[in-house]
């Protein structure tokens, strides 16, 4: 029974190496010399984490992937380094609540996406106070709130979360 124990942790770390053998590190570069994007391949499909870069050098998005596809949470900024949005991906595509940010780095709307399309609630904003919302079924817009009072008064803030 001893020597089970050390036996199976043994064969489970030759296995994790073996995996690991059919990664390799990538880096592709713009014919600047710059680096262009960096991050896992396997079996030539994106895995793992990646950097995508702008040609000044400054990151453009990172986030995951798991064959070949977008998935968890993602960040995506503008050449100067100021973040434009942010949210998660499943499958490769964008879904749950998204954060889009102005040219200073100030959140502008938060929307929520199924399939990269807006539905359920956007919610919009000035000075990082919400202003308004709007209401989306399967990206057609249901309903417009021009105030977060008179949203207030026809909807739940649980619905928000």
């Amino acid at each position: 029974m001893i020597f089970k124990i050390p036996f199976i942790a043994i064969l489970c770390l030759f296995l994790n190496l073996k995996d690991n053998q059919d990664s390799v590190y990538y880096k592709e570069y713009y014919d600047t010399g710059k680096i262009k994007s960096e991050g896992w391949l396997k079996n030539n499909i994106k895995t793992g984490y990646w950097k995508f870069y702008h040609e000044n050098g400054v990151v453009s998005e990172q986030g995951h992937y798991y064959n070949g596809k977008k998935e968890d949470y993602w960040y995506f900024y503008s050449k100067y380094n100021v973040r434009i949005k942010d949210g998660k991906y499943e499958n490769g595509q964008m879904v749950n609540w998204w954060l889009f940010y102005n040219s200073k780095g100030s959140i502008i709307h938060k929307c929520q996406l199924t399939n990269g399309v807006k539905n359920g609630y956007c919610l919009k904003y000035k000075d990082e106070k919400i202003t308004a919302a709007v209401r989306y079924s399967n990206g057609k817009k249901i309903k417009e709130w021009t105030s977060f009072s008179s949203f207030k008064k026809e909807n739940k803030l649980s619905d928000l979360y």
